[in-house]
């Protein structure tokens, strides 16, 4: 709970002579969110609160996300103060990496990782996961769609202008063109905007160059991971290890906001008859409070037409809550069809 995590954002504070922020996107099954441009207006309203100061330290938690906001978020953040420091406790992937390379110093624990940063799109003409019980789409890497060219190419021998144009075609059966268009269009925009940012670390060109040329294509996938040794002594990216005081606080928030989030853990609405409210994501500091993201809604039993029961679940709200170190016990309600239902904020979902 926000409340509790106070504790913790003040001793490092002290720890590391700066103003905390978190930001968390979560990845509970089926309730994922990512780093994207809803969050802005909520950041700049969270450091208007901390106002201009010499350093601000970002407890930064996510699978990824859009890297347009990605590249905005860290921009505030260097107007907001001299130096930025990223705190990774656990992951900081994809649009989190892209974050994590526009700070002064990286802090990582030892099981914090870092992430590629080839562009994975996610748009409502994404292909579809038909085993699903949501309707989840399907992430397309430029690297992807070039591991499938190269493939035919090379391991099946397919050559020529006809043939090319035929696995083509074939490709745009199962991915919308305009998502291929758009994916490499982000992959020349992501490196020039990376270049940008790691001169905040690195001032060799070269050493640059090679950490995007790496970044981008060379770790071979999406899914690679990147500890903090090889991040420091393989990329030569400005990293540190915390103390052991510092790494037991980084751990308890870490754990609070798992806790809280769900990590690891699955909520299908459908299989819980009463109101539910899921929290998904997280902007806090002490000065500004807690933002956090949620969808709240009620099961209903209802009869089909054949005349069988199911649970349906019907969201009332879905969007951005905000809550001050006072407000953490409140209770809140809900209108819906069935009337007023009541559920404490202090929890990750209610039944």
């Amino acid at each position: 709970m926000y409340v509790d995590r106070i504790k913790q954002y003040k001793t490092l504070e002290k720890e590391f002579k700066g103003k905390i922020l978190s930001y968390i996107t979560g990845d509970r099954n089926g309730f994922e969110t990512r780093i994207a441009a809803d969050a802005i207006d909520l950041i700049i309203a969270q450091l208007d609160k901390i106002g201009s100061v010499k350093r601000i330290v970002l407890y930064l938690y996510t699978r990824g996300g859009d890297t347009a906001a990605a590249w905005n978020i860290v921009n505030l953040f260097r107007m907001f103060c001299d130096d930025l420091v990223v705190i990774v406790p656990h992951k900081a992937h994809s649009a989190g990496t892209i974050i994590s390379l526009g700070a002064n110093k990286i802090i990582m624990t030892k099981q914090a990782t870092l992430s590629p940063i080839d562009p994975s799109i996610i748009t409502p003409l994404n292909p579809v996961a038909q085993e699903s019980p949501f309707k989840e789409y399907i992430p397309v890497s430029v690297e992807a769609v070039k591991g499938f060219i190269e493939f035919a190419r090379e391991q099946c021998n397919i050559q020529g202008e006809e043939a090319t144009s035929k696995i083509l075609l074939k490709l745009a059966e199962n991915v919308h063109p305009l998502t291929l268009g758009e994916v490499y269009r982000s992959r020349a925009q992501i490196k020039m905007l990376a270049g940008k940012l790691l001169a905040n670390q690195i001032r060799d060109e070269n050493k640059i160059e090679e950490i995007i040329d790496f970044l981008c294509s060379d770790s071979g996938s999406h899914d690679y991971t990147i500890n903090r040794r090889e991040a420091k002594d393989g990329l030569g990216l400005n990293v540190e290890k915390p103390t052991e005081e510092q790494y037991r606080t980084i751990k308890v928030l870490y754990d609070d906001f798992s806790a809280e989030l769900g990590f690891g853990q699955t909520f299908d609405p459908r299989t819980k008859q009463g109101a539910y409210s899921v929290r998904q994501s997280f902007i806090e500091s002490i000065e500004g409070g807690s933002d956090y993201f949620a969808t709240e809604g009620r099961t209903e039993m209802v009869t089909l037409p054949d005349g069988q029961q199911a649970m349906a679940p019907a969201v009332v709200f879905e969007g951005w809550r905000h809550e001050k170190e006072n407000d953490a016990l409140q209770e809140t309600s809900l209108q819906t069809e069935k009337g007023e239902v009541q559920y404490e904020q202090d929890s990750a979902f209610k039944l």
